[in-house]
């Protein structure tokens, strides 16, 4: 089954994400909402910060790198780098505050 976030994305559908742990701080903070975007691989720069799966895992984390033939490299805010991938759902467009 596909979860539910890349569902909405891949349908065009913009969506408020949280998710857990603090390999983005200070950028952000563990459960903080964001606003992501539909964006394919192709349409990102290195910086953006995008929801994407790398390994079978999904993050919103930060481009790297950026490749024709291997996709975006994918890494945390705290220098680890994840990999290289193409599966690239959405863009956090907006940080929003918490609640």
């Amino acid at each position: 089954m596909m979860n539910w976030k890349i569902q909405k994305l891949l349908n065009g559908e913009t969506i408020i994400s949280k998710e857990p742990g603090n390999s983005m701080l200070p950028i952000l903070k563990s459960k903080q909402p964001v606003v992501l975007s539909p964006i394919s691989w192709e349409d990102c720069d290195v910086g953006d910060m995008v929801y994407c799966k790398v390994r079978g895992n999904c993050f919103t984390h930060l481009v790297k790198g950026k490749n024709a033939r291997r996709g975006l490299l994918i890494g945390n805010n705290r220098g680890h780098l994840n990999g290289w991938t193409k599966n690239v759902y959405g863009k956090v467009t907006e940080i929003l505050p918490f609640e």
